[in-house]
């Protein structure tokens, strides 16, 4: 099979070129898990990001206190980003279940020299409702810079669904 080329310089295309792949109308009505996000999510990213109280009140409805320790890594957008991997890190996440109760499991694929894991790996879903959250650690199997983006995927499956979520990491310098 041939791979995808990216329309703009002919090279074979990256998750960059394409995004998380085609929607699925019958799917989307019916996805069993979703990353949800608030107001506040989005606010305490802003704070993360390093907007103070006075420059983000335009955005919300009144003054917002920033909390006292927050990351910009653990936004619970479906997508992780590690922009400069050095040794390891981790970031925390979160799923709503919207359906059936069930039982999902984590399948990674793993970006090229970088070790994924998922701590849980199982989770189960009593109601619906309900909201569980999960660690996904990344190590560098290697010492070696190198300025490349390499990509993986992160997939919670019960067998029916499959909620999944891109990954990029790029190594190198401080984060």
């Amino acid at each position: 099979m041939t791979p995808m080329v990216d329309g703009r310089d002919g090279l074979e295309a990256t998750p960059f070129s394409y995004g998380s792949g085609h929607i699925r109308p019958n799917r989307a009505q019916d996805p069993g898990l979703v990353y949800d996000l608030s107001i506040n999510d989005y606010l305490d990213f802003l704070c993360a990001s390093g907007y103070n109280s006075t420059m983000i009140e335009p955005f919300s409805d009144g003054p917002y206190k920033c909390p006292e320790s927050t990351s910009i890594f653990d936004f619970n957008n479906p997508s992780i980003t590690i922009r400069q991997l050095r040794n390891s890190m981790s970031v925390i996440r979160k799923v709503k279940n919207v359906g059936l109760t069930g039982t999902y499991a984590a399948h990674v694929r793993e970006p090229y020299g970088i070790l994924v894991s998922v701590e849980p790996s199982i989770l189960t879903f009593e109601n619906k409702g309900d909201e569980k959250s999960f660690k996904v650690t990344f190590e560098a199997k290697w010492d070696g810079v190198t300025e490349d983006h390499e990509f993986g995927t992160l997939t919670w499956t019960d067998g029916r669904h499959y909620v999944r979520s891109p990954i990029v990491v790029a190594f190198g310098g401080d984060y």
